[in-house]
């Protein structure tokens, strides 16, 4: 048994032509702040789109632990009916937050500044990770955090009974922690500020702005200034979530590594803050095509067309970009291991306090279907093999989601079989991932019988 449930063995095979349309699941950032900022809001929130997978039901299932009315309907709409800021009851449980790094810490910084306290913990994975990054900043608004060594869950947060409004400079580019500072601050009077040197996903600033919040933002020379206002009333609204890019990031990869291929996934959100792959894919020479560009909900979104990209070449990725497309560096490594020369992606440090040391399970897993990698504390190599990719081997997920997606995406283009030794973690953010790229064409697995 994994952390997650049964350990489940997956392999991919070289596939023939994936072809069709992959309908992706709705955009997890939008899904976690929905139910969170519904929760926070004074009537009904309704959500279309919203991503089921185990993460974001962790997250329903903690606003329900605070208090808030959280259903499902038979169409998939869900329905929020919020307590209000500050509103938040002290839960009777521990809250489980499963695989989601995102979700315990938006969590954890929206009832830091209610008068409550609340014990958190996660799977094997969420419980090795680091949540002084975020704790530290919340103690500057008055909560109290006390946790296992290295400020790790489980993990107890005594949220403050008199917040303060905070100014803080997050040190490195981090969307959670500008996020549970933001929504900290919301019940804190006055004005809480944070500043970001490098601008990383908006999703929260956008939600705020449309949930009713007063948030300023301005560029200035020490960075991108971020100004809310606290303990507004939010008022609830009617949301539609895009398509989340970091799930069509595999398929999209896939169809550009598998002769013949030619893959639409529609409805993709092209928020600034998060297409940094398709750009870096279109710079590598990858066949990929916006179309029917439009914006909804405040969000740009358009549908994209993969097809098949024989002549890709390696590139040196800007460290600048690295906020903007973080998640999908793994899929990117397998990609890079088809182009031509080598591939730099540097700046992206972040990576070794994901669910897994993403830099190093993506090392050490390519290297052992053959393709040349050398690594750092804070960047990564990948020698493009042109093509010929050996495979063969069987990788470590390390119950995390987008190594397992990366490696499985790689055996459909390898010359011998990839095997995943668990792909369990799949489910937390991509649920029907094994039944979309098979309706694709691609060849995958199961290896419990």
């Amino acid at each position: 048994m994994s952390a997650h449930g049964p350990v489940l063995p997956m392999t991919a095979r070289r596939a023939g032509p994936l072809t069709g349309v992959a309908e992706v699941p709705g955009d997890k950032s939008i899904s976690h702040r929905s139910l969170i900022l519904g929760a926070l809001s004074v009537g009904e929130t309704r959500v279309t789109g919203l991503l089921e997978g185990q993460d974001v039901l962790d997250t329903a299932a903690a606003m329900r632990a605070f208090g808030a009315e959280v259903t499902r309907e038979e169409d998939g709409t869900w329905s929020i009916h919020g307590v209000g800021v500050g509103g938040f009851a002290e839960p009777d449980r521990v809250i489980d937050c499963g695989n989601s790094g995102t979700g315990v810490r938006l969590i954890i910084g929206a009832m830091a500044t209610s008068p409550i306290t609340a014990t958190f913990t996660g799977d094997a994975s969420l419980n090795s990770r680091p949540m002084g990054r975020v704790t530290d900043p919340l103690s500057l608004l008055g909560a109290q955090a006390v946790g296992r060594e290295g400020g790790r869950l489980p993990m107890t947060i005594v949220g403050a009974r008199d917040p303060i409004p905070a100014h803080y400079t997050v040190p490195v580019p981090s969307a959670q922690v500008k996020s549970a500072v933001l929504l900290a601050g919301l019940n804190a009077p006055g004005q809480t500020v944070v500043i970001e040197r490098e601008a990383t996903r908006d999703h929260t600033e956008r939600m705020l702005a449309g949930f009713g919040a007063e948030i300023a933002v301005e560029e200035a020379e020490e960075g991108r200034v971020i100004t809310l206002t606290g303990q507004p009333e939010l008022a609830p609204q009617t949301i539609a979530v895009p398509r989340d890019p970091s799930s069509a990031a595999f398929p999209v990869c896939a169809a550009l590594i598998v002769q013949g291929s030619d893959v639409l996934v529609p409805n993709i959100g092209l928020n600034p803050t998060r297409a940094g792959l398709f750009e870096t894919l279109r710079e590598m020479g990858a066949d990929l095509t916006y179309e029917n560009l439009r914006e909804e909900g405040g969000e740009p979104v358009a549908d994209l067309r993969a097809r098949y990209s024989p002549d890709l070449k390696g590139i040196a990725v800007p460290p600048e970009r690295a906020a903007s497309m973080i998640d999908e560096y793994p899929v990117l490594s397998v990609v890079a291991a088809f182009a031509e020369g080598c591939t730099e992606m540097r700046g992206v440090k972040e990576l070794r306090v994901k669910e897994s040391d993403r830099i190093d399970a993506m090392t050490r897993g390519l290297r052992a279907c053959g393709v040349t990698v050398e690594e750092g504390e804070d960047w990564w190599v990948v020698e493009g093999r042109g093509g010929a990719v050996p495979g063969g081997a069987t990788v470590e997920s390390r119950l995390d989601h987008r190594i397992a997606m990366s490696f499985l995406v790689l055996g459909l283009a390898t010359e011998a079989p990839v095997t995943v030794d668990d792909a369990g973690p799949i489910a937390t953010s991509f649920p029907i991932f094994e039944p979309l790229m098979a309706g694709l064409g691609a060849s995958l697995t199961r290896n419990n019988s």
